[in-house]
C-alpha cells in the first residue's frame, strides 16, 4: 500500500489507526478556487524507481510500481522464479492520468505541437498501470485495465478473482492506483460540485456521514493486492492473509454522476456479493464503507446498507483520513479490510463531529475500536451508477 497515511502497509495501518486527516494546502494547486490535496508524503519517485523510470511514468504508475513490488515481497513471490505466463495483473485505473495534461495541451494550443512528449499518451492511458508492473516484474498472463470510476480498484478484484477460477492463470496481482491530486482534477471535480469548499481548514474538508459534509478532497494512492487458488498458495507455502470470499457488482442505470437515491444499485451488488460468499447478512462484523463525504453519495450509501442489513455493522470511512483517490480508493479499503480482519481492529472515521441523524449507523469514530469478526464488506461506487463489493473472510479453505 502506498498512501497519503505512509509508503509502506505498515506505515498506511498505523497512519488509518490514528485516524489524522492528511489533507493539506497543495502548492501545486495554487490559485485554484480547491488547492488542497492528500498527498503521499515524501514520494521520491527517483528513488524508489530509478531516475528513468521515474522520468517515463506519471505519478499514479509510480504509486503502484511501489505497491506492487511490496505485495509480490510480501507474498514471498520470486519474479525470476515464477511461471510468467500464468501471472495475470488487473488494475483499476478510473481516468487518464493528468498530470502533465495542461501543460502539453498548452504546447499544442500554442502552436507548438512538435514540443509536446512523446510519452504524453503511452504514460497516460489506463491500460498502462497494469502493463508496466508486468514490464517492471515479468507477469506475462492477462494483464487488464478495468475502469468503473470510483469502484475501478473494487472492480479489479472482482475480474481477478474470476479470471483464477476461468483456470486462465495461478496468480493475479491486482488492485488499483491513481493520482488526482493535480490541477485539471481539481478544476473539473470543482466544476462539478464534488469537491469539499473547506479550504480555510482542509484537514476537517472530509467529513464522511458527519451533518456538515459538503464533498470529498483530491487524493492519491495504491494498492496491490495477491490473488491465488488456495491449493496454489499452499504448495508453495504461501502465508494467506484472507479469503475473497465474494464479489457483486450493478449499474445503477440512473443518472450520469448520482447515485440512485435509495441506493439501490449498491444494495444489489451487498446482496451479490454475499450470495456469492453464501453468507448471510448478520454473518459479516464490518463495513468499510465508500463515505467519499459528498451529501447524496453518503445518503445514498446508507439507505442501501439499511436496506440490506436489519442492524448495519460496525462502519468505518477511510477517505477521511485518504483523501479520495477514484480508481486506488477501492483496492486500498480492501487492503485495508483484510488488515481489520487480521488484528481484530476497525480503524476510526476521522472528523465526525457531527453524525448525520438522518442516517442510522453504527460510525466508528475518535478511536480504533476492538471487534471479533470472521467476514467484512467493502464498498465502492462511481460515476456512472458503477458498483463494487468485496466480502473478505478469516477462512482460507475455499477456492481463491
Amino acid at each position: 500500500m502506498v498512501t497519503p497515511a505512509g509508503i509502506g502497509t505498515a506505515a498506511t495501518w498505523d497512519g488509518l489507526l490514528a485516524g489524522t486527516p492528511t489533507a493539506t494546502t497543495d502548492p501545486l494547486l495554487a490559485g485554484l478556487p480547491h488547492d488542497f490535496s492528500c498527498r503521499v508524503p515524501g514520494f521520491d519517485a527517483h528513488r524508489l524507481l530509478g531516475r528513468r523510470l521515474a522520468w517515463r511514468l506519471d505519478r499514479g504508475t509510480h504509486l503502484a510500481l511501489v505497491a506492487a513490488r511490496e505485495a509480490v515481497a510480501d507474498a514471498g513471490l520470486d519474479p525470476g522464479g515464477w511461471s510468467a505466463p500464468r501471472v495475470a495483473v488487473v488494475m483499476g485505473v478510473g481516468t487518464c492520468s493528468f498530470e502533465h495534461y495542461e501543460r502539453e495541451f498548452a504546447r499544442a494550443a500554442d502552436g507548438r505541437p512538435d514540443t509536446v512528449s512523446p510519452f504524453a499518451l503511452p504514460r497516460s492511458i489506463p491500460n498502462m498501470v497494469p502493463a508496466e508492473i508486468a514490464l517492471d516484474l515479468g507477469a506475462q498472463g492477462p494483464n487488464l485495465a478495468v475502469s468503473t470510476a470510483c469502484a475501478s480498484g473494487t472492480t479489479a478484484l472482482g475480474t481477478a478473482r474470476d479470471l483464477l477460477r476461468s483456470g486462465a492463470c495461478d496468480i493475479v496481482l491486482a488492485g488499483g492506483a491513481e493520482s488526482v491530486a493535480h490541477r485539471i482534477p481539481s478544476i473539473c471535480f470543482g466544476q462539478m460540485g464534488a469537491l469539499s469548499g473547506r479550504r480555510d481548514d482542509p484537514a476537517h474538508a472530509s467529513r464522511p456521514f458527519d451533518r456538515d459534509r459538503d464533498g470529498f478532497v483530491l487524493g492519491e494512492g495504491a494498492a496491490v493486492l495477491v490473488l491465488e487458488r488456495a491449493d496454489h498458495a499452499r504448495a508453495r507455502g504461501a502465508a494467506v492473509h484472507a479469503l475473497l470470499a465474494g464479489y457483486g457488482a450493478s449499474c445503477d442505470a440512473h443518472h450520469v454522476t448520482s447515485p440512485h437515491p435509495e441506493g439501490r444499485g449498491l444494495a444489489q451488488a451487498i446482496e451479490g456479493a454475499l450470495a456469492d460468499a453464501r453468507l448471510r447478512p448478520e454473518d459479516i462484523g464490518h463495513v468499510n464503507a465508500h463515505g467519499t463525504s459528498t451529501p447524496y453519495n453518503d445518503e445514498a450509501e446508507a439507505r442501501a446498507l439499511g436496506s440490506v442489513f436489519p442492524r448495519t455493522p460496525p462502519l468505518t470511512a477511510l477517505k477521511s483520513v485518504l483523501g479520495h483517490s477514484i480508481g486506488g480508493a477501492g483496492a486500498i479499503e480492501a487492503a485495508a479490510t483484510v488488515l481489520t480482519l487480521r488484528h481484530q481492529l476497525i480503524p476510526p472515521t476521522a472528523n465526525l463531529d457531527n453524525p448525520d441523524p438522518a442516517l442510522d449507523l453504527d460510525i466508528v469514530a475518535k478511536a480504533p475500536r476492538p471487534a471479533t469478526m470472521r467476514a467484512a464488506l467493502s464498498t465502492s461506487s462511481g460515476f456512472g451508477g458503477q458498483n463494487a463489493v468485496v466480502v473478505l473472510t478469516t477462512e482460507t479453505t475455499e477456492a481463491v
